[in-house]
């Protein structure tokens, strides 16, 4: 018999142990990740506080409550505004009330995004061409449903973004709440866990004998269903369908999801940690604002911020590689 024969108890690691060691780095590193970009929040409410003597006010904060909602659950502008515009239709000239013509403006960006998810993962097309066309093709019906034209509904639709708690509107609080199921959805279910093992490697859950399919599908579907959710949210806002509203949120988006530390190359992802940066976009965009920064320059630092974002990703997979 020789040593390497012998198993040594301090050698050898259970799966169940490696398991929850593995889970315990990945909590570490998960509550890592929320502490820095709440620094960075705070590091920047700070920053406009100091230029801006109007920043730390009431009225900053609910005009940022009322704001960002529709970002919380935004994805694709045009989809939001075709949903808004069908909302607007079903209330102006249908005469329906707001329940209904919310149900048929949600239900319509749920069709949306199944489409999408459809022709994408049934053709197997590259799913970022196919939404650049269902985008083209829901701005183009939303112009049509308005006929171009903004369409006002008025303060029937203004409960939902008015504030009635600590300045908090009930749009803000079903954000809330829509951010904790889907934490709770992808990091807690079987379904969650086959959404993050398709963005890190589909073909390894295909081999897994996981059909990725229906999966892939209803995500498509869900965002579809969260833009008619943010039609809602900015209908009421608003008090009007704007055909043209949602023009470059989906570059908000993408800033957002970035800060928030979800990876482009897929397989790392966070609800709670998106919104973090949903707040550090919105609080961005409110205080250059304040401080009188033009339109354009806003739009310039929106840029950086993504750009400095992707490299710090970069930056970050090549660590977790080299400590692998």
């Amino acid at each position: 018999m020789t040593t390497s024969d012998i198993s040594s108890p301090t050698m050898t690691t259970s799966p169940r142990t490696s398991s929850r060691a593995s889970s315990m780095l990945a909590g570490m590193s998960g509550l890592k990740n929320y502490l820095g970009l709440i620094f960075a929040l705070l590091a920047m409410c700070v920053l406009f506080a100091c230029l801006s003597e109007n920043f730390l006010t009431l009225a900053t904060f609910s005009t940022l409550s009322n704001d960002i909602p529709t970002l919380v659950v935004m994805s694709v502008g045009s989809v939001m505004a075709l949903s808004a515009s069908i909302l607007s239709m079903a209330m102006v000239r249908w005469g329906w009330p707001l329940f209904a013509a919310s149900a048929l403006g949600i239900l319509v960006g749920g069709l949306c995004g199944m489409l999408t998810g459809l022709i994408s993962v049934g053709w197997r097309i590259p799913s970022f061409i196919v939404s650049l066309g269902v985008l083209e093709m829901a701005r183009g019906m939303a112009y049509q449903v308005t006929n171009s034209r903004t369409e006002y509904i008025g303060s029937a639709v203004d409960s939902i973004s008015s504030p009635v708690l600590l300045g908090m509107s009930p749009a803000f609080i079903a954000a809330i709440v829509i951010v904790i199921v889907g934490h709770l959805v992808l990091t807690r279910t079987v379904l969650g866990r086959h959404w993050i093992g398709i963005g890190t490697n589909e073909e390894a859950v295909r081999l897994a004998g996981i059909n990725p399919r229906p999966s892939k599908v209803l995500v498509f579907a869900l965002m579809g269903l969260l833009a008619g959710v943010g039609a809602l949210f900015q209908v009421s806002r608003l008090e009007a369908a704007d055909p043209n509203g949602g023009v470059g949120m989906e570059l908000q988006v993408i800033a957002a999801v970035v800060i928030g530390g979800t990876s482009l190359m897929g397989g790392r992802g966070s609800v709670i940690s998106t919104f973090i940066g949903v707040l550090i976009i919105s609080v961005l965009e409110a205080g250059l604002a304040q401080v009188g920064v033009s339109e354009p320059m806003k739009r310039i630092v929106t840029g950086l911020v993504i750009v400095a974002a992707v490299v710090l990703d970069t930056y970050r997979r090549r660590g977790e590689r080299a400590a692998h």
